[in-house]
């Protein structure tokens, strides 16, 4: 029996450049089910749930939504909050009062955990509705999914952004170090090499979460790029841990703040790329030596959005009410590879995504595991859409010199 009532959409966790994209998909595709009474979505996630914060969504025109669907972060606003057993039943007496039968919640793999957590109190309070998990994350980060909404975005921004990085340090070299989003994953680190064009191009190295990182390989790296280049660019993940998996950057603050998730927070600080740097002007003598943290920039940079990655944040929205409303189902919308470049929508157990994390294969790193490989930059460069241009150099000789010689 499919269930008639209210659609509920909220979204959580970080935003991204297409997270509307996924909300228009959800409201837009319940309008077409003659069991949908209405459409609310609640502002700052969960928490606009337990503070009955909702806005009536069921009025907004089509127009609009597809406008707000082009504008990054999260229309509804978001939310840390991690909903425990009390949490849980006050959000179920909301719902209850406001006939809510169909929840959809676009996030990573915390925001599936929410999703698994209410599931299951839905069960035990014998309340009858549908929920769903849409993904969401730059990170990539979700199990099952080939990759995620958000991620062919963000990886856009980090390659264009060092395209424009390496080209900076060829023309006034030195050593560039840039500290990129990623707890345990490093997919978005290693975008950075999608637009490598010549050889000498940066980055010339980059660390990633998955493999452990030695400050004493580290300078050996830099000192034999900028041996051989007379410059190096360097793309780090924000999560790099040592050999015993202890964040690196835990060892530069005094005090480690932890969201209610966990999760220690990394994105507020530049230590790590201040550290880094500062060891390669103590240790190789290199005297131009600069060091940014992208931090939020990523996540929301407006004008750098990957078609591609619109397209199916707008699908996954879709198949999230279809699943729910056509068939009845629960579970985690997953996205599937097929063919040269294609995907495939799958309904997957909440169970199978949630609070789990997915790491770049090993295929994806090489051996010294300061780079990424050919395989990476083929799964990569589909998701960062259409259009995206490369740099291109001078190419004609030098004129000989007459009044001095080389060397």
């Amino acid at each position: 029996m499919k269930l008639q009532g209210k659609v509920l959409v909220a979204q959580g966790g970080g935003p991204t450049a297409v997270i509307n994209q996924s909300l228009a998909g959800v409201v837009l595709e319940s309008r077409r089910f003659p069991q949908v009474t209405g459409i609310y979505g609640a502002v700052h996630g969960v928490r606009g749930i337990v503070n009955e914060d909702f806005l009536d969504l069921t009025q907004e025109t089509a127009y609009n939504l597809d406008r707000v669907a082009a504008t990054p972060s999260s229309a509804l606003c978001s939310t840390r909050d991690k909903p425990d057993e009390k949490y849980c039943q006050e959000m179920f007496r909301v719902m209850r009062a406001h006939d809510i039968r169909y929840f959809f919640y676009i996030g990573g793999n915390d925001s599936a955990d929410t999703v698994r957590i209410v599931n299951q109190e839905a069960g035990r309070s014998g309340y009858e509705f549908r929920a769903v998990h849409v993904p969401k994350t730059i990170d990539n980060d979700l199990t099952v999914n080939d990759h995620t909404p958000g991620y062919g975005s963000a990886a856009r921004f980090v390659a264009q952004a060092f395209i424009g990085a390496n080209l900076d340090n060829v023309a006034l070299p030195g050593v560039y170090i840039a500290v990129v989003m990623g707890r345990n994953a490093g997919f978005l680190t290693a975008a950075s090499a999608i637009a490598r064009t010549y050889p000498d191009d940066g980055p010339h190295l980059i660390y990633l979460p998955e493999r452990p990182f030695s400050t004493d390989t580290f300078l050996k790296d830099v000192r034999s790029v900028y041996d051989k280049y007379g410059r190096c660019v360097v793309a780090v993940s924000e999560g790099i841990q040592d050999a015993s998996r202890k964040p690196i950057v835990t060892t530069l603050v005094d005090t480690v703040e932890k969201d209610a998730h966990g999760n220690i927070q990394m994105s507020g600080t530049g230590a790590l790329g201040d550290l880094l740097a500062q060891q390669v002007k103590q240790h190789l003598n290199i005297k131009r030596i600069r060091s940014d943290t992208f931090g939020y920039l990523q996540r929301s940079f407006f004008g750098c959005v990957s078609d591609v990655d619109q397209h199916e944040a707008r699908e996954v929205g879709e198949k999230a009410v279809q699943f729910a409303l056509w068939h009845n189902l629960d579970g985690s919308v997953t996205i599937h590879r097929t063919g040269a470049y294609a995907v495939d929508y799958r309904l997957s157990p909440l169970e199978d995504v949630a609070g789990k994390t997915r790491h770049m294969p090993d295929a994806f790193i090489n051996d010294a595991g300061n780079d990424v490989t050919d395989q990476f930059t083929s799964y990569a460069r589909p998701l960062v859409g259409s259009e995206f241009q490369s740099p291109h150099r001078l190419r004609t000789p030098r004129v000989p010199k007459i009044l001095k010689k080389d060397g």
